[in-house]
């Protein structure tokens, strides 16, 4: 009996080179998609709310029901008033945030500390954790880095590094309690880091009570302005924190995708027990994430405080630290994409203030507009959730074995 000869070995034709590139590529092609629809309908949810706000508009949908008999000269008026208000409105908008050198550097200079912040946020995404404390880390950051650049006379140069590391250090201590909190104690990181915003607030009110925190002639809590030698210097207009603001999104994109503790975040963020199992050190990886996370937030203050603000107030942060949360979740925590979401509402937030003074449009439209992209940015998740849920429901059917369920 002759030896059968082996089969041969299937042959498995080599991918082209530009093949993995354009499949990397594909695969984002869905969240782009996701993205700008999300944009799209959040500002037609922003366009009727303008619309129907209008004076005009309700004016003329009050003589619509008075008058029926007269339905399409009035529904012509509500149709032409509509477009004008809406127009006016987006125009303003546009024009406030990118229609003239000084409205791009008023935006440049808004998004620059939300990218920072949002980066924050979007490296604690990574790792499994949830950072709602940017506020309290900027606010401590604030005040460490105000008192370095109010206090001392340092050459400049030196005095803006010795303010911004300050307010580096700060704010990652403040973040490392977080990561200390929640791998020694099992403390969940919402709650202990909403819990610190509070008590950051109310530590920088009580500095701000003491002589060496006070403005001298003032009874406002309000900190003496840093000095000029502490403060980012500016280029054609704009202060160098922004071009910092991009350095840190590479610096996080290396550490995410290109260092050891990165992928130990990301690891820990996909499985904790299984990281645990392949001998990663977890409690290390909380409080390495926290303390990178509450430095960004410090990087992200410094950039209003050493670039625009330049005095420390308890509400210096503003609403930074909570936009930051909406600009890592549209940015799909990714740090190029936390750059573009910073950059979106930035120009938001420049132009909510043109969209207020040509248009009349009440500025708390932007902030509806801000939270509905984040809402349609969850939908496709939760509809796709939805489908999955229904295709369980349904009724058990024979299939051939092997079958796709």
């Amino acid at each position: 009996m002759t030896a059968m000869s082996p089969a041969p070995e299937a042959i498995v034709p080599e991918p082209e080179a530009g093949e993995p590139k354009a499949r990397d590529l594909r695969s984002w092609l869905p969240t782009v998609r996701d993205t700008v629809v999300a944009i799209v309908l959040a500002l037609a949810v922003g366009a009727f709310l303008i619309a129907i706000s209008d004076d005009d508009v309700i004016e003329a949908i009050g003589n619509l029901f008075s008058n029926p008999g007269s339905f399409f000269v009035y529904a012509g008026d509500i149709l032409r008033y509509s477009v004008r208000a809406v127009w006016d409105a987006y125009s303003a908008l546009v024009d406030g945030a990118v229609g003239s050198g000084s409205s791009l550097q008023r935006t440049l200079e808004r998004s620059a500390p939300l990218i920072c912040a949002g980066l924050g946020v979007t490296i604690a995404f990574r790792a499994g954790l949830f950072n709602i404390g940017a506020t309290g880390q900027m606010l401590v950051g604030a005040l460490a880095a105000g008192y370095v650049g109010f206090t001392y006379d340092l050459p400049p140069g030196i005095h803006l590094l010795a303010a911004i590391a300050a307010g580096l250090v700060a704010s990652a201590i403040w973040g490392g309690i977080v990561g200390v909190l929640k791998a020694q104690t099992g403390a969940h990181e919402v709650i202990t880091t909403i819990m610190l915003n509070q008590v950051a607030r109310f530590t920088v009110l009580y500095f701000l009570a003491k002589e060496a925190f006070q403005r001298p002639g003032s009874d406002n809590l309000l900190s003496p302005p840093v000095a000029d030698n502490a403060t980012y210097p500016t280029l054609f207009g704009l202060h160098l924190g922004i071009p910092v603001a991009l350095l840190a999104a590479v610096g996080v994109w290396w550490l995410l995708e290109r260092s050891r503790l990165g992928f130990e975040m990301r690891a820990v963020g996909a499985s904790p027990e299984a990281s645990r199992t392949a001998g990663m050190s977890i409690a290390k990886v909380y409080i390495a994430t926290m303390a990178i996370a509450g430095l960004l937030s410090g990087l992200a203050i410094t950039m209003t405080l050493l670039g625009l603000q330049q005095s420390v107030t308890d509400q210096v942060v503003g609403s930074v630290g909570f936009d930051a949360i909406t600009v890592a979740l549209l940015g799909r925590a990714t740090p190029f994409g936390t750059v573009l979401a910073g950059l979106l509402f930035g120009a938001l937030s420049a132009g909510g203030l043109g969209m207020q003074t040509s248009a009349g449009v009440p500025p708390e439209l932007i902030q509806v507009v801000q939270a509905l992209i984040v809402l349609f940015v969850a939908a496709p998740a939760l509809i796709r959730g939805l489908g999955r849920f229904r295709r369980r429901r349904k009724p058990a059917t024979a299939e051939p074995k092997g079958a796709a369920a």
